[in-house]
């Protein structure tokens, strides 16, 4: 590793440090960890909500139970999907498309709707070829905006039910929705466009930029000379910014963050590792806030950020260390001052094996799907780290809301394995943990791991996996496509026909369950956890903020994980590996 790869990864981890507790705790008065309810912003923000609330008939005094909450959320899921199915079923004769992009098919706009309102961003398709300057605008980057609201808003009710006592109610969706977007996601976005755009990032309305083709030797399919090139532009800061933010992913072009359009230099690609850390870290010191204890966020997020460095120095270090294939033909894949080193296929070369290795771990731990590099060029154990990071739930530190949400719920189930073995009732932040809390963590834990080997079985069974390569990369990619989408993560090993009628319904499917199947049981933990009184602390009681049990839970996060995936994975990318 260069000192220039030490130097940046410094600055990343001395800038989130710098901003994530600042930005936890603002995060924390916005949902109300302060006792009169005030948060900063407000002599500004309050009449917009005023005005919205107003247009949409919400009474934001009014709480909801979490049965109410979820049936919310859902409802406005729903429409939400349909509206950009509806947009991408008739972009092509719709306004704003200078570059005259077609409809999407069926099944091809089902998948798509999908993707962008469960916060996955996976995409079938090539941004700039299939999709209209409206469809980018209305449709991706508001759905990029609502899908991240919606994660805050599950993680805040979940929270509420941890810190409330006999009651029924875990806040208003309407509110939570409409607070996360106003005050959050809006103003850090704006600021990371302008940061974007600054250094070149494309941001403009065109259609089809003309350039005259310097080399006229190349030619196209049918043998004519190529004498001009059409570079396509559009509103891609905007979309890169919050795409990065929100944790969302997708890409306003095939090559995503890899593309000098969407990443033009190397600090463009800093601040995108930064951005698409910084919500979801920042959530932990939120969630300290509003629980009044930050011994509990250090905690989480020491946790968090050490499962994060393993998996991000996994892929990094393997990269670095270049591809075994290619040194027993005595290629040079060292650093040297000619050459970054490593396995330089499918990277670009303004970032390197090491910025590639920690953006694939930064981006498959907080389901942002977004990457910098071609995942599935990396070596076998390079491409095992992000499909694996992915597998335990992307809580390390997962999507905006639902990454600590995820944490939340096997920090539940540590405490529960830790009652087991001291032969005591377990208790989470003064809430006894039974049977009922432990039917619902169950139900969560399961759902991811359901739609991912099930469909990636089927696909495999019925020879609908539609892979390039034979074996067990081929393996690999039909079980990282899965993870990916049922993790709602988004980035993809590639490689693979995925726009197939299998493809678009299957994956589709994957992301519903990967998203629902999970939120509404963690809102029913809430809705449970709520309604109990709170038991004082005694001396049976086992800490939930000291090292013992960080230990547990990074335990339990491995453990779980381990036994469900790794027959899949001993015949993928660890059969691979043993091969070479």
């Amino acid at each position: 590793m260069s000192w220039q790869n030490i130097l940046q990864i410094a600055a990343l981890i001395g800038l989130l440090a710098l901003c994530v507790p600042r930005l936890g705790r603002y995060m924390g008065y916005v949902y109300g960890s302060r006792a009169d309810g005030t948060a900063p912003g407000d002599r500004f923000f309050n009449p917009i909500e005023r005005v919205i609330y107003r247009i949409f008939g919400v009474d934001s005094k009014r709480e909801q139970r979490w049965n109410v909450y979820a049936a919310s959320m859902m409802a406005f899921t729903l429409v939400s999907l349909l509206s950009l199915y509806v947009l991408l079923r008739t972009q092509g004769s719709l306004f704003f498309n200078p570059t005259d992009r077609a409809s999407m098919s069926p099944t091809g706009a089902f998948n798509a709707a999908v993707s962008f309102t469960t916060n996955t961003n996976w995409q079938w398709f090539s941004g700039e070829v299939a999709i209209s300057h409206l469809t980018q605008m209305l449709g991706f980057a508001v759905h990029n905006f609502i899908s991240a609201a919606v994660g805050l808003a599950i993680v805040v009710a979940l929270i509420r039910g941890i810190t409330r006592s006999r009651s029924r109610n875990l806040g208003n969706f309407w509110v939570d929705l409409t607070r996360g977007i106003i005050r959050i996601l809006l103003p850090l976005a704006l600021a990371g466009a302008v940061v974007l755009i600054s250094q070149g990032v494309v941001q403009n309305f065109n259609g089809h930029t003309v350039a005259t083709a310097v080399d006229t030797t190349n030619t196209d399919a049918e043998g004519n000379a190529i004498a001009e090139q059409l570079i396509p532009g559009g509103p891609v800061a905007s979309q890169e910014a919050i795409k990065e933010l929100g944790t969302n992913g997708g890409g306003y072009y095939n090559a995503n963050s890899a593309h000098p359009f969407e990443s033009s230099n190397g600090f463009t690609n800093f601040m995108e590792i930064f951005m698409l850390l910084l919500i979801p870290l920042a959530l932990v010191f939120t969630f300290g806030a509003l629980v009044q204890d930050k011994r509990q966020s250090r905690l989480l997020v020491a946790v968090m950020a050490g499962i994060l460095v393993v998996f991000s120095g996994m892929a990094a270090l393997s990269e670095q260390n270049g591809n075994s294939a290619l040194a027993s033909l005595q290629v040079d894949q060292s650093i040297s001052t000619d050459q970054s080193g490593g396995n330089m296929e499918g990277k670009e070369v303004r970032f390197g094996a090491i910025s590639c290795g920690v953006f694939a771990g930064a981006t498959t731990g907080t389901s942002t799907g977004a990457v910098n590099c071609m995942h599935d060029s990396f070596t076998s154990l390079g491409g095992l780290a992000p499909m694996l990071h992915m597998m335990l739930g992307e809580i390390s530190p997962g999507g905006v809301g639902v990454g600590l949400s995820g944490v939340l719920i096997m920090a539940l189930l540590s405490v529960f394995i830790a009652g087991l073995m001291v032969g005591r009732t377990p208790e989470y932040l003064g809430k006894k943990i039974q049977a009922a809390e432990m039917k619902l963590v169950t139900l969560y834990i399961l759902a991811m791991p359901f739609a991912l080997l099930t469909f990636a079985a089927a696909a495999v069974v019925l020879r609908s996996a539609a892979t390039y390569q034979a074996g067990p990369h081929g393996l690999s990619e039909v079980l990282y496509n899965y993870a990916s989408t049922a993790n709602n993560n988004g980035s993809a090993f590639a490689y693979q026909g995925t726009g197939t009628q299998w493809y678009t319904v299957t994956q589709g499917l994957s992301m519903l369950m990967g998203r629902f199947f999970t939120i509404i049981p963690a809102l029913a933990i809430g809705g449970s956890l709520a309604a109990k009184p709170k038991v004082p602390a005694t001396s049976g009681t086992m800490p939930t903020h000291n090292p013992l049990f960080g230990f547990l839970l990074a335990g339990v996060i491995l453990i779980v994980a381990g036994l469900t995936f790794f027959p899949a994975l001993a015949l993928g990318p660890i059969l691979e590996h043993l091969s070479l």
